[in-house]
């Protein structure tokens, strides 16, 4: 991160207008351990030169990671607040393509649901939000606000921008809806599940498999750890899941082709 980019952060860190953006950016910058981690974890699947999606942006920490390690970036991220803070902090990077919308099954326009008080969990998908509804840990949690924004497809963006190496999705219960948008396999990518969404996982390890992906494997919550530390099965996948505990809340599977040539 340059001098210019820590200005900018600590700019946005004390900006009135960015109030509901504070607790993220305190979370997500300046944690130099964090970024170590996440970067060696990444490095796995991203080196130099490589392009890589980011669907799904908030504040940009994994823009960061992806850049460090010497990546080309195109975020896509539909929340006005959390744009404004990707462009001030990336102002200078020209290897970093921001793109203002949800990605989709299908270009177009979508109603996009924000939550004001906890934009990180910002969604497109209104079962998400009734999944939400009494379930343990996300008491509390209101979606106040509703905004129409473009919808994009990751075809799309490969027809503009190219194939990436990796694609990490974590887009708060339309990871499904985003992988159906993909008709062709990408050597790596990532994405998010919840328990309190379980089929949308299950529907994204379907899509995955018929896109010929064969070696899944999971991190729980932000710990940037393989739970197997080998890539398992589609199926194996879906019953470790199925099997999680409503406290595990949340983590990324992580998915490739030809896992038998992939190592972890």
């Amino acid at each position: 991160m340059t001098a210019d980019t820590t200005t900018r952060i600590a700019a946005l860190r004390t900006d009135p207008a960015m109030s509901l953006l504070h607790r993220s950016l305190d979370v997500y910058y300046g944690d130099a351990e964090r970024d170590a981690r996440m970067d060696a974890f990444y490095s796995r699947f991203v080196a130099e030169g490589d392009l890589v999606f980011d669907v799904g942006s908030h504040v940009g920490d994994h823009i960061a990671s992806f850049r460090r390690l010497g990546a080309r970036v195109v975020a896509v991220e539909p929340q006005p607040l959390c744009l404004r803070a990707l462009r001030a902090i990336y102002a200078d990077d020209d290897q970093v393509t921001l793109v203002g919308a949800v990605c989709g099954a299908a270009p177009g326009s979508t109603r996009f649901h924000v939550n004001s008080a906890n934009p990180t969990v910002s969604t497109a998908s209104p079962d998400f939000m009734r999944a939400a509804e009494g379930a343990g840990g996300w008491e509390g949690q209101v979606w106040d606000a509703d905004i129409e924004v473009p919808v994009v497809t990751v075809d799309t963006l490969i027809t503009e921008y190219g194939e990436p190496t990796f694609a990490k999705i974590d887009v708060e219960g339309f990871e499904d809806e985003v992988l159906a948008g993909l008709t062709r396999p990408l050597p790596a990518l990532s994405f998010e599940f919840t328990t309190i969404a379980r089929p949308v996982a299950s529907r994204c390890l379907d899509r995955l498999t018929v896109l010929g992906f064969d070696g899944f494997d999971v991190a729980l919550g932000d710990d940037k750890s393989m739970t197997f530390q080998r890539w398992v099965s589609a199926t194996d996948m879906a019953t470790h899941l199925a099997a999680l505990p409503h406290s595990a809340n949340s983590g990324d599977v992580y998915c490739v082709r030809d896992r038998h040539r992939t190592g972890t």
